[in-house]
């Protein structure tokens, strides 16, 4: 076979002429199917390579039932906790054959769509929802999806795989209250983890004899509200000593607001908090937190998804990840 030369991109029946195939058998190599025999597989790779082909999503979409894409929708770009997730995904969609389509639901949270619209045109096989699915349109319910993460909303034919957020925030509890933190503070938002990580707030302060007092209900879950929160909760509470955040950034916002306070981290106030973002790492914040093995959520949730591909009648799953505390500089014994 010889190709001709073009600058433009080639398609996918200038591979099957130069293959001597027909389009939909070029089709059925791209799925990797097995209904092709070695022979007319081997042709039509040999064409794809001299014609340096790519293959166009959308039109793989139109060729067949399966398009090869997963969908992922995810609350903001700006948490880097996704991109542990994201790794996870990729691992094993990656060796299953499908690529990544990523939609963030701030883009179009003023528009008269969803988030998940641009991936419904696309014909994914399958929806990874990292965010509340009510936000979504009922036709999400259309094709299979698992859930990330704790969220308000639980349809009642996905699967769910989180991190056991409550535990999460207990472990904080307990690691400041053995630090002899009797006054702890607690920044939360909006988001269904959020509200399970301020439950286990309230309720291990409680047990461990601590007076918690909290800030943030209602609002977004950023290192402005961390900051703002704790301005409010310090100008309420001065007796706290500790302050832990429902995330990384959310500690980097109220470390922020310390500093302004001209309040030292940890010798006048700890500070903790949750999902080991690349930001609480010893280079950066050097931040206590929790981790609740990100790329682990994503390896698990992948792998259900496939599983609710092949058989979408499976009966949903709910996988709780345990969590693990990482003890860093920014907590350490209360002053006497």
């Amino acid at each position: 076979m010889t190709a001709q030369k073009s600058t433009k991109r080639p398609t996918i029946y200038e591979v099957a002429a130069l293959a001597g195939v027909s389009k939909s058998l070029v089709s059925l190599v791209l799925r990797d199917s097995p209904q092709v025999s070695p022979a007319r597989r081997e042709a039509v790779l040999q064409a794809i390579k001299e014609l340096n082909y790519e293959p166009n999503a959308a039109a793989s979409n139109l060729a067949g039932k399966s398009s090869g894409l997963i969908g992922v929708v995810i609350d903001d770009y700006s948490n880097t906790w996704f991109i542990e997730t994201l790794k996870g995904l990729r691992e094993i969609f990656d060796e299953a054959g499908y690529h990544l389509a990523v939609s963030d639901l701030h883009e179009v949270r003023t528009r008269h769509s969803d988030a998940a619209s641009a991936l419904f045109a696309m014909k994914v096989d399958g929806l990874v929802v990292a965010a509340e699915p009510s936000t979504l349109s009922d036709r999400s319910t259309d094709i299979p999806y698992v859930i990330i993460g704790s969220r308000q909303t639980r349809p009642k034919r996905a699967d769910v795989v989180t991190g056991s957020d409550e535990l999460g925030a207990e472990l904080v509890v307990d690691h400041l209250a053995d630090l002899g933190h009797k006054v702890i503070g607690h920044i939360t938002g909006r988001d269904g983890a959020a509200h399970k990580r301020l439950d286990g707030f309230l309720s291990q302060t409680k047990a461990r004899g601590c007076t918690g007092y909290f800030a943030g209900e209602g609002r977004a879950t950023d290192e402005a509200t961390g900051y703002d929160c704790t301005l409010e909760l310090m100008r309420e509470h001065p007796e706290i000593t500790a302050i832990f955040a429902a995330n990384d950034f959310m500690a980097a916002g109220a470390i922020a607001a310390l500093k302004k306070l001209k309040k030292r981290v940890p010798q006048d106030i700890s500070v903790a908090g949750y999902d080991d973002t690349v930001i609480a790492g010893p280079k950066f914040l050097d931040l206590t937190t929790v981790s609740d093995s990100g790329a682990e959520i994503g390896r698990q949730a992948a792998k259900l998804l496939l599983r609710r591909i092949k058989a979408a009648q499976t009966a949903p799953h709910d996988l709780d990840l345990v969590p693990t505390l990482i003890a860093r500089g920014s907590t350490a014994k209360v002053k006497k």
